[in-house]
């Protein structure tokens, strides 16, 4: 990592929480197009149409493993085995602000096991304790309840409403709950520490 940004250039690996976040790979395609089929998941989380099949998601896949930009560092969850559960981003990182957006979703059969919230909780650790950042939020359509319940177990106050602030996949701008952590705020107790793979 050079001395101007924090993120480094790819992937780097991080084991904790009974989950392992890491790069995707070309095993993972099938399952990504699953899970960009899937209305929960394309109607919130922005991905290959449905038209660009495996093309479009192992174009998307090799940009969420480029960190190059210093902008964002996503990663595959994963289960000890190396199932892919879904996925966790810190999007929009700014060195000058010291603070970046965390993004998520999982599969449909992973759902409801907690695997959100203890992706976000290992990319927060992260964010904190290896990027060095002051804030890190997120928002979510107010419909959203199951993101909402993500954002509160991962210990993100919520901050707000914000009016009509994002277009989702139906095309309509929907109203948002702003939820932040900070760097200061008490972790909320999980199973274990995120580390870095060796």
């Amino acid at each position: 990592m050079s001395l101007d940004r924090r993120v480094p250039d790819a992937a780097v690996p991080l084991v904790g929480d009974g989950l392992v976040l890491s790069a995707f790979t070309d095993d993972d395609v099938p399952t990504l197009l699953t899970a960009f089929a899937d209305p929960d998941i394309r109607g919130y989380n922005p991905g290959p149409a449905a038209a660009e099949g495996t093309v479009g998601v192992e174009e998307w896949f090799r940009n969420r493993n480029d960190w190059s930009s210093g902008g964002h560092a996503s990663w595959a969850v994963r289960a000890p085995g190396g199932e892919l559960l879904g996925s966790v981003s810190l999007f929009d990182v700014s060195d000058a602000q010291l603070l970046a957006e965390v993004g998520y979703w999982v599969v449909p059969a992973a759902r409801g096991r907690g695997v959100a919230t203890r992706g976000v909780c290992c990319a927060v650790r992260y964010a904190f304790e290896t990027l060095g950042l002051h804030r890190v939020y997120l928002h979510h359509a107010v419909e959203n309840s199951a993101s909402c319940r993500v954002a509160v177990a991962a210990g993100f106050l919520l901050e707000g409403t914000l009016r009509q602030s994002w277009r989702y996949g139906d095309g309509l701008f929907h109203d948002d709950h702003l939820h932040g952590r900070l760097a200061s705020d008490v972790m909320p107790h999980i199973r274990s520490r995120a580390s870095t793979a060796p």
